[in-house]
C-alpha cells in the first residue's frame, strides 16, 4: 500500500506524586485519545498509592506503563527518567504533561501534530495573550513575572519558558543532553530548553488554556521556587551548550 503515511509511534509522558484523586481520569481520557498514544506514568513512591492503583490498571491495558521509584528526588530527576524510559519504548514523539488536568488532554493531539515542523512544541499559556483559569492574581502575576524573569535573564524569546506542557522529538534526546540537566525541580523545564535552544534546535508554540488543578495540591515548595530563582543566572555563566 504504497504512499500511506504511518503517524509517528507517540508516548504522553507524567510525573507523578499523590495524584491519586485524577490518574483514573487522566489515564482514561489520554487512552481516549486518536492516534493511540502510549501512556507512562513515572511514580515516585506516592503515598496515597498513585503508583499502585496505576500498576493494577496497567495489568489491563499494554499501552499504559509505569516507571515506580523509590524515592521522591524532585521533578526533574522524575523527568530524565520517564524520558530515558519512553526512548526506550522506540516512540518518536513524547509530550510531556500534568496529571492534575490543568493541562487539557484533548490538547495532547494538536502539541504532538505540530512535532511535524518543529523539534520541541511548548503549550503556550502566554503567546499573544493569557490563557489560564481559576487562578488568584497574585499566582498568575507571579508566573507571568517567572517567564518575563528567565526571557530577560537567559535573552530567550518564547512566550512561555516556564510550561511544563511539551512535545518532543526523538532526536532531541539522541545526545548528551540529559545528562548535562543538573536542576532538580520545575528549573528543570528552563534548564532543558535553554540547553536545547543553544544547541540550534528549532521550538515552536501552540496555544493552550490552563486550568487550576481540580483535586489534590500543588507540589511547590520553598526550595523549588529558590532553585527557580537562580537558575537563570547559573545557566548564563556556567552552560556552555
Amino acid at each position: 500500500m504504497g504512499g500511506e503515511s504511518v503517524e509517528p509511534k507517540a508516548c504522553v509522558l507524567i510525573a507523578t506524586y499523590n495524584e491519586r484523586q485524577n490518574i483514573d481520569q487522566m489515564i482514561s481520557a489520554l487512552l481516549s485519545l486518536p492516534n493511540n498514544f502510549e501512556v507512562l506514568i513515572v511514580d515516585d513512591s506516592s503515598p496515597d498509592g498513585t503508583g499502585e492503583r496505576v500498576g493494577e490498571l496497567a495489568k489491563c491495558e499494554p499501552r499504559l506503563h509505569l516507571l515506580s521509584r523509590k524515592n521522591k528526588e524532585g521533578y526533574g530527576p522524575a523527568m530524565i527518567a520517564g524520558l530515558r524510559y519512553a526512548l526506550q519504548l522506540g516512540v518518536e514523539r513524547i509530550v510531556t504533561m500534568d496529571a492534575d488536568f490543568s493541562h487539557d488532554p484533548k490538547d495532547v493531539p494538536k502539541v504532538c501534530a505540530a512535532l511535524e515542523k518543529a523539534d520541541i512544541v511548548l503549550g503556550s499559556r502566554y503567546r499573544g495573550g493569557v490563557r489560564v483559569l481559576n487562578w488568584a492574581p497574585r499566582r498568575l502575576l507571579l508566573s507571568m513575572g517567572a517567564n518575563r524573569y528567565v526571557r530577560s535573564v537567559l535573552g530567550l524569546s518564547v512566550a512561555d519558558c516556564t510550561s511544563g506542557f511539551r512535545g518532543y522529538r526523538r532526536g532531541v534526546f539522541e545526545s548528551d543532553i540529559l545528562e548535562r540537566c543538573r536542576f532538580r525541580g520545575y528549573a528543570f523545564l528552563v534548564e532543558l530548553l535553554y540547553r536545547c535552544l543553544k544547541r540550534g534546535v528549532h521550538v515552536a508554540e501552540v496555544d493552550i488554556i490552563y486550568t487550576e488543578r481540580r483535586e489534590g495540591h500543588s507540589k511547590m515548595s520553598k526550595r523549588v521556587i529558590f532553585e527557580a530563582v537562580f537558575a537563570p543566572w547559573i545557566l548564563r555563566f556556567f552552560t556552555r551548550r
